[in-house]
């Protein structure tokens, strides 16, 4: 119970910690040997299918790693899902990972701010220790080659063109 709690409260910090970098948030240049990805991600979402990274090459995806506590990341949820609802079209394809909270809460958070992409769940925590996020939101923007491109840290407005640049140009 004790590791529990703190958890809990290390996780609030971190996510806490994004709140300033809303104003300052901006994709990053990913930076590994080829783009790959840390851990090859397969998760199940809410109905229990699993959703396997690989199956969506070809389309430019947005993953995203959240939780239901973190206010940064419930409150940049309404404009990705406007972003998904824009390009979807276009082979664009926003992907949110729960970290570690159980699927009545996600359900029930989902509710309220309902959203038209799928929401897996990293129940264990361990694919978000593999992609290194250490604060919440965490996004990373991956080409339709399954090539990790970008990276963002922090609450970002997905209305704005600043966060919709690199995805409009992995769309064309």
């Amino acid at each position: 119970m004790k590791a529990l709690l703190a958890r809990a409260m290390l996780a609030a910090f971190a996510c806490s910690m994004a709140l300033p970098a809303l104003a300052g948030s901006e994709w990053k240049a990913y930076s590994t040997p080829g783009g790959q990805a840390p851990l090859p991600l397969s998760l199940n979402d809410l109905a229990g299918r699993t959703v396997n990274l690989d199956s969506l090459r070809g389309q430019v995806v947005l993953l995203n790693f959240w939780a239901t506590w973190c206010e940064p990341c419930r409150e940049e949820m309404p404009s990705m899902n406007r972003l998904q609802k824009k390009l979807a079209a276009r082979g664009f394809k926003v992907i949110g990972v729960n970290l570690g909270e159980g699927r009545q809460r996600i359900e029930q958070f989902l509710r309220t701010t309902p959203v038209d992409f799928a929401i897996l769940r990293d129940d264990d925590s361990a694919v978000s220790k593999a992609w290194r996020v250490r604060v919440l939101p965490a996004s990373f923007l991956i080409d339709r080659n399954g090539k990790l491109r970008y990276q963002l840290v922090g609450e970002a407005e997905w209305d704005d063109a600043a966060m919709q640049a690199p995805i409009l140009e992995l769309l064309k």
